[in-house]
């Protein structure tokens, strides 16, 4: 009699859970960490409601139990599935690896798994992988760049998920923009360059086709030359793979070329003034002396090659704190805090300098 009543007396659901799958359940994590099944679901579900040593009892006894919460069975229950989008337009750029580690840290401290697109800088995959991302339920996505088809901002807020523009700040914009001014970086680069007494430029840069950052880059380089009645000439204008070869070579065709040679090359990024750099050094161009050189992003290198680059520093960590914080606060129903514009820091170094007269 006992054998049976000691048998029935295990037999509870939670044995019963074990037994058939040998995993830990709700019930076991809760025992363990001695508070209620509702505490452990709040420390998943909305972890700011409960304090942090009981947030971090919870915690280790999942981890001690290798217990993980079931994302559907959480969606159901809080009509919540604690899903964040980001779409970036490559990982070869560190850039965009920094946004994303900014946005994910924060994002993580209020237990959202950040689910990351890759559009390869083609509008047409962006579109896809919103959709993608709104058919698994994310509840706020954000988007490099505002050159996306209409079809991507109709979906969005047909399915009323908040989203934020990112690396890209434009005042007018029908977008929530958290970024910075590419075309005003870039008219303060050019303005740099003019004040060292250049007047013959060039300019190296990445393809500008649906890429709004690269627009008003190259936007912001002809605004600040034609108030000097100056213009970058068709040979002097290199558009193509944001890559060190590509710098390389945009150097040698200009300089082999029969116009009359520039005395500054803007670059739109760093790997391209690097590539310039390089290939500069190779045909025994003298940088400043005979060449000034600028890139874009403020790389690790810039500061280390030699001549060290003059170059723009943007916090693209911070745009992506930024970002995750204002989306935060839209689904919490909260007004927007702060401004959505990260200022960028011109960086003068070794590679630019005022133009000597030819002897």
């Amino acid at each position: 009699m006992s054998s049976s009543h000691s048998s029935a007396a295990s037999d509870t659901p939670v044995a019963r859970t074990r037994r058939r799958s040998g995993r830990a359940v709700l019930g076991d994590v809760a025992r363990l960490a001695d508070v209620s099944t509702a505490t452990v679901s709040r420390v998943y579900n909305e972890p700011d409601k409960v304090s942090p040593s009981v947030r971090e009892r919870v915690l280790q006894a999942a981890a001690a139990l290798n217990w993980i919460p079931n994302a559907a069975g959480r969606a159901l229950a809080s009509t919540r599935t604690h899903i964040a989008g980001a779409i970036i337009p490559t990982l070869d750029d560190q850039v965009f690896a920094s946004q994303v580690a900014g946005m994910q840290a924060v994002f993580a401290e209020r237990g959202i798994t950040l689910f990351l697109g890759c559009s390869n800088y083609d509008p047409a995959q962006a579109l896809i992988q919103v959709r993608a991302m709104l058919a698994r339920g994310v509840e706020v996505i954000a988007i490099v760049g505002e050159a996306h088809p209409p079809e991507l901002f109709d979906a969005l807020k047909q399915a009323r998920v908040p989203y934020a523009i990112t690396y890209a700040y434009r005042e007018g914009s029908p977008h929530h923009c958290i970024g910075f001014d590419n075309r005003a970086a870039f008219v303060a680069i050019a303005e740099h360059l003019l004040a060292l007494g250049h007047r013959t430029f060039a300019a190296v840069i990445q393809p500008a086709r649906d890429n709004d950052r690269v627009q008003a880059r190259v936007a912001g380089i002809r605004e600040a030359l034609e108030r000097h009645g100056i213009a970058v000439r068709p040979s002097h204008l290199h558009e193509g793979p944001a890559t060190i070869a590509f710098g390389r070579q945009s150097l040698r065709a200009i300089w082999q070329g029969a116009d009359e040679r520039p005395t500054a090359i803007i670059c739109g990024n760093d790997q391209l003034a690097i590539g310039v750099l390089l290939e500069a050094a190779e045909l025994g161009i003298k940088v400043p002396q005979q060449l000034s050189v600028t890139g874009f992003d403020d790389v690790a290198i810039a500061q280390q090659i030699h001549p060290s680059l003059t170059t723009v520093r943007v916090d693209t960590a911070e745009i992506g704190r930024r970002a995750a914080r204002y989306l935060l606060d839209v689904l919490d129903g909260k007004e927007a805090a702060e401004s959505g514009l990260v200022q960028p820091e011109l960086m003068v170094r070794e590679s630019t300098a005022r133009v000597r007269k030819a002897d």
